[in-house]
């Protein structure tokens, strides 16, 4: 088939470059010159494991080609994926602009074409609030007028940051919302070659394929919430919640996907799409306190966790003039993204009481110095952050940081205090190397 990609971020990108992979043909649009230029190039402008690689493979087959032009990427495409972003504020209400500046733009092309062109198929793949695409719909309509044929379609993405491509080209389901069955058989042939694990496509209506997405990711926050409050109630009772977790993840009916302990859920996805959830129900007159909560938990647990930190350094005066090094500031790993990060929270609240920054993270150190500017010094080099330091706050849980030379950082650190958010280390190893250990869910270890 024919494709073509509006937006070149996250979504826009990966989809285009695996579809690519299958031997559609695809063009991916943006109104950003640079970008498309350095694409041109096969330059990604985000980190993600396995896409450089896809990428220069299909730009060097002919298959993938990138433009700022929208009738040169629209002319000839089967189908527009629109995958531009949905920001949205702190109380979840989302950013509609790029949505409506994209479906404009679309509506234009269809009209310059003329009403004897073949049917194009518009598939709306950003995260939306439920009705947005039978509202593409209508305004593209309106745009092109009666004669012009054309169907939409919803298709949710479902990517992991770090794992997008294995996601894409294995999906666990592909979900898809029409109108007309006639794009749904569209969208299964599309998406038959990703299937052939036995994986299902999910073939509905729009309103409830929209619905879909908000649902997943509201689960999955909701299920980081809830283990890092029982967390809470672990510290308060001097249990430890690594056993509690083996406990209760036996129990088949539990599971144990996202239920880890830690600083809690940062990224594009969970913060946003919980809290349109909340804006949904308001505005439908619907409450959703579960999805409140969630949100609200999440946010404690990093001001739990910075708690810890003040409450280390109060016998000496507070965190004025300590200086705190940082491990990871992406809010995951294998991403370089940050939006949302814990890190970020926690970093800023200690240079808001007077602490010195240092931080390091494997790949997210430009977009940190690009964010922080000159408030935190961002190094290329783990233990050179950690030296001088009166604690290491581990943010993210790397594999570089799970087994770290101790013998080396006591040489490095001013103090030894390890600020453990992810959970990585044991208790008696760093009390014996004479560190004082504070983790998610268990009690402090002292040094011996």
């Amino acid at each position: 088939m024919r494709l073509s990609m509006v937006g070149t971020g996250y979504v826009g990108l990966v989809t285009g470059v695996c579809l690519a992979s299958t031997g559609n043909e695809v063009t991916c649009v943006d109104v950003d010159r640079a970008k498309v230029e350095s694409l041109r190039q096969g330059r990604s402008p985000i980190y993600e494991p396995g896409l450089d690689e896809l990428l220069e493979r299909n730009i060097r087959a002919g298959r993938l080609r990138f433009t700022t032009d929208a009738l040169e990427a629209h002319r000839d495409a089967d189908m527009i994926f629109i995958c531009v972003g949905t920001p949205s504020d702190e109380r979840g209400r989302t950013d509609m602009s790029y949505i409506w500046s994209a479906t404009d733009a679309v509506g234009d092309v269809l009209r310059s074409l003329g009403p004897g062109q073949k049917p194009k198929v518009i598939v709306m793949k950003s995260t939306v609030p439920v009705g947005t695409t039978l509202a593409m719909r209508d305004r593209l309509r309106q745009r092109v007028g009666p004669d012009i044929p054309f169907g939409v379609a919803n298709n949710p993405e479902f990517l992991k940051e770090g794992a997008a491509i294995e996601d894409f080209n294995r999906p666990d389901r592909v979900v898809v919302g029409v109108e007309d069955e006639r794009v749904g058989e569209r969208m299964r042939d599309l998406y038959d070659p990703f299937v052939r694990n036995g994986h299902p496509i999910h073939v509905m209506d729009v309103l409830s394929s929209e619905m879909v997405k908000y649902a997943s990711n509201a689960m999955l926050a909701c299920k980081i919430s809830f283990i890092n409050e029982m967390a809470a109630l672990c510290e308060a009772y001097g249990a430890n919640i690594a056993r509690v977790r083996e406990g209760m993840c036996a129990d088949k009916r539990i599971g144990n996907q996202f239920l880890y302990p830690g600083l809690g859920y940062g990224g594009s996805c969970f913060p946003k799409d919980t809290l349109a959830c909340v804006m949904m129900g308001e505005q439908a007159g619907v409450p959703t306190p579960l999805n409140k909560a969630v949100h609200d938990v999440n946010q404690a647990t990093r001001e739990r966790f910075f708690a810890k930190i003040q409450g280390h350094f109060k016998p000496a005066g507070g965190l004025a003039g300590k200086s705190l090094a940082f491990w990871g500031i992406a809010f995951k790993p294998r991403t370089d993204d940050i939006r949302e990060a814990p890190a970020l929270t926690l970093m800023r609240k200690a240079l808001g009481f007077g602490a010195k920054v240092r931080a390091f993270d494997p790949v997210a150190n430009d977009n940190a110095r690009r964010e922080l500017g000159h408030s935190v010094e961002v190094l290329d080099d783990m233990y050179e952050a950690a030296r001088g330091a009166d604690a290491l706050v581990v943010c993210t849980d790397w594999d570089e940081f799970k087994s770290p030379d101790w013998d080396r950082l006591s040489g490095l650190m001013k103090e030894r205090a390890v600020f453990d958010g992810r959970n990585l280390y044991l208790r008696v190893p760093l009390a014996e190397k004479g560190f004082a250990h504070y983790a998610v869910g268990r009690t402090v270890s002292k040094p011996r």
